[in-house]
């Protein structure tokens, strides 16, 4: 079954505001819009249960019920257990936090690999830690595909790598890379394995059990949520580093890496998400709740993507004028389309603007794959990057507007 566009977006309030009308969004790759289901339960929570949560009274009892709710329903969608799913108040955060923990894991004379293709949210945290004497090795991406070759990280893997570091795909290259086969590989050579989901998880909620990786990040205001970041980290892994919450919580893997208090709301709240990927797979006569569901929304989501991706790939694959990031098949990449002008990028972007198309120009903090790949910093490049909700007539009008700016 086709999904159908005028349903999904009528989950989502952004598209009833009438200052948002006859604007089409392309800048979700930096935060999708929120669904209605969300932000009924954030209203809800603010309105009517704003007290601790987890007390014998009603008002709090009902708000922790609906933190549990969230935890367990969203680890069932991604396949794994309820304990090994953690929110913070960011994937940065999350990705901080964790490599703290990683840095006291680590014995004399271990490394750990991370990739130039990463979003520095997810590269930074690692590579800081050769400040505090940790070898860091660097997998490098294909300077003219920006692709990562599971072969050159064959090459730099030996006895002495802990932990290897990559993107699901990245926020500019958007290369859809083999978790699977990387973690095999990885788990070979006795190494954990991190992934970063944020650029992946808003086009469908991966199975990460299946994935079989140790640590799995994304960002739920990216995947149509509150802005929380949401970790896997596996038992195996999560109880063998040490502890980076309070001493009394060390014995619960969830609390393990959220050393801050939580957000108590936006965690409630995030049940949303579960919510509504249901209900898309319902309405499309699918399974009505968990991981089905979750495989469901996933491959309609995808497969409307890459039906509207592919037209604007060939697009501007067949402009002189743009020299488009990563691969040119829909079917190997997320719908995030990063442009190298022979113009700067923000212009561009604030002429497309004029047009009722929002995107943005930069680096997004992409510097090192943007580097590797010859691109003029200083004029970055231009990010067009949307989700299912995107209709085929806001693709249509996109590539009217770039006729008429670049």
């Amino acid at each position: 079954m086709m999904l159908d566009t005028a349903w999904v977006r009528a989950q989502f309030p952004a598209f009833q505001q009438p200052s948002l009308n006859g604007q089409a969004f392309f800048e979700n790759a930096g935060g999708s819009y929120t669904c209605r289901q969300v932000i009924d339960r954030l209203h809800r929570f603010y309105t009517e249960r704003k007290v601790p949560p987890y007390a014998a009274y009603a008002a709090s009892r009902l708000g922790g019920d609906e933190m549990d709710e969230a935890r367990s329903r969203l680890a069932a969608m991604l396949g794994v257990a309820t304990p090994e799913l953690s929110f913070g108040p960011s994937t940065t955060q999350n990705t901080y936090v964790l490599a703290q923990a990683v840095r006291r894991w680590l014995k004399p004379g271990q490394s750990i690999i991370v990739t130039n293709q990463d979003h520095e949210a997810n590269s930074g945290p690692w590579r800081r830690l050769a400040e505090e004497g940790v070898s860091v090795r660097e997998w490098r991406i294909d300077p003219q595909t920006g692709a990562l070759n599971i072969n050159d990280l064959a090459a730099i893997l030996d006895d002495d790598v802990a932990l290897v570091c990559f993107p699901h795909c990245s926020n500019v290259v958007g290369e859809i890379n083999d978790v699977a086969a990387i973690t095999r590989l990885a788990h070979a050579a006795g190494a954990r394995v991190c992934v970063d989901g944020v650029s992946y998880a808003p086009h469908g909620f991966p199975d990460i059990g299946a994935l079989n990786c140790d640590v799995y990040l994304f960002s739920a205001y990216k995947t149509f949520g509150p802005h929380q970041g949401i970790m896997v980290i596996r038992a195996g892994f999560g109880m063998e580093l040490p502890n980076q919450g309070h001493h009394f919580n060390g014995g619960t893997l969830y609390k393990r890496f959220t050393p801050a208090g939580p957000d108590h709301a936006q965690i409630a709240a995030s049940a949303g998400m579960a919510d509504y990927l249901e209900a898309l797979s319902v309405y499309h006569g699918g399974p009505a709740a968990g991981p089905e569901a979750a495989r469901t929304a996933h491959d309609l989501m995808r497969a409307h993507e890459v039906a509207l991706l592919q037209p604007l790939l060939d697009y501007v694959s067949a402009r002189n004028s743009m020299r488009l990031i990563g691969p040119a098949d829909a079917r190997r990449r997320a719908p995030t389309v990063a442009l190298a002008l022979q113009s700067d990028a923000a212009t561009t972007a604030a002429a497309l603007a004029a047009q009722g198309i929002m995107a943005g120009g930069g680096d997004f903090y992409a510097q090192r794959p943007l580097a590797a790949m010859g691109v003029d910093l200083g004029r970055g490049v231009l990010r067009l990057s949307f989700v299912h909700y995107t209709s085929q007539a806001e693709v249509d009008a996109l590539m009217m507007a770039l006729d008429q700016v670049v």
